[in-house]
């Protein structure tokens, strides 16, 4: 049986993260009500979209033209703009969990009661988000990767009150999308963002350390092993802050493997996040 794409989906959070989720599904041919805060913000991560599509259309990775699959995001300003037949809502909000916690809660508030709940979170509690639901049966963790329309994996996390109805519904959502699932349980920074932390703060220390410099690290992950992207220039992508916020909670979680290096704070603190920032560990024009 061919998995199909939810007709109604909503993406709360517009950013870089929000907009690649609701890019990907509209590609997959869902309609998608893209949720900021005002609308402004909400256009803005339209038009961000739009340039996307382009890009992928002009590089002829589109089935569809741009603006076909662009109409099918609405931007919108107030959650009680998602509509009531809506499938799925995923939360992409900024990794802080007070905030996330609220706007789940919120959500269910909105949505009708066999709308699926979902937050993308590389790393933080899955259980703790699903306390401030009325019905975490129908919650779980949907961590997408950036970018998300390249980006082959969604790596699903489930909580115990996770109900299995929940998981094997979202599992044909991801396939629909063209994506392979990842399954683990709710746990400090999953299998994804554990890792891939512990390899990057071993590759700053190392850094720190004088043992070699960014590119001759990244090298030997590449060539020697075969990662398609050093954890150097990952960690310039995915941005020296993001990187930091998940190390301190996976150290205060995990214990001491995780503490940040002296190197990585100095350089957050000095405002070198990264591409974003055009310096990291590396020079970005």
């Amino acid at each position: 049986m061919t998995s199909a794409a939810p007709a109604r989906v909503g993406v709360i959070g517009a950013g870089r993260m929000g907009g690649g989720i609701a890019q990907t599904f509209a590609q997959a041919g869902s309609r998608v009500t893209l949720v900021d805060n005002g609308e402004q913000a909400a256009r803005q991560g339209l038009a961000r979209i739009t340039d996307s599509l382009q890009r992928a259309a002009d590089r002829g990775l589109l089935s569809e033209a741009a603006e076909t699959v662009a109409a099918r995001i609405t931007p919108a300003a107030s959650l009680s703009d998602l509509p009531a037949d809506t499938v799925l809502v995923v939360e992409a909000v900024f990794e802080d969990a007070t905030l996330k916690a609220g706007i789940l809660a919120d959500v269910e508030k909105t949505v009708g009661p066999q709308t699926l709940l979902a937050t993308n979170t590389s790393s933080l509690s899955v259980t703790e988000l699903a306390a401030a639901l009325d019905r975490p049966e129908r919650f779980l963790g949907m961590h997408f990767f950036n970018p998300v329309p390249a980006s082959a994996l969604v790596e699903l996390v489930t909580a115990p009150a996770t109900a299995r109805d929940t998981l094997e519904r979202t599992l044909d959502f991801v396939h629909a999308l063209g994506k392979k699932d990842v399954v683990v349980k709710d746990s400090p920074g999953f299998a994804s963002s554990r890792l891939g932390v512990a390899l990057g703060l071993e590759a700053i220390r190392m850094v720190e350390e004088g043992v070699a410099e960014p590119e001759a690290i990244d090298d030997a992950m590449t060539l020697g092993y075969k990662h398609p992207m050093g954890p150097l220039r990952l960690t310039d992508l995915v941005g020296l802050d993001v990187r930091l916020s998940i190390a301190e909670y996976l150290h205060a979680t995990l214990g001491e493997r995780f503490a940040p290096p002296r190197l990585l704070r100095d350089k957050v603190a000095r405002g070198e996040l990264g591409r974003k920032s055009g310096k990291g560990f590396y020079t970005w024009q």
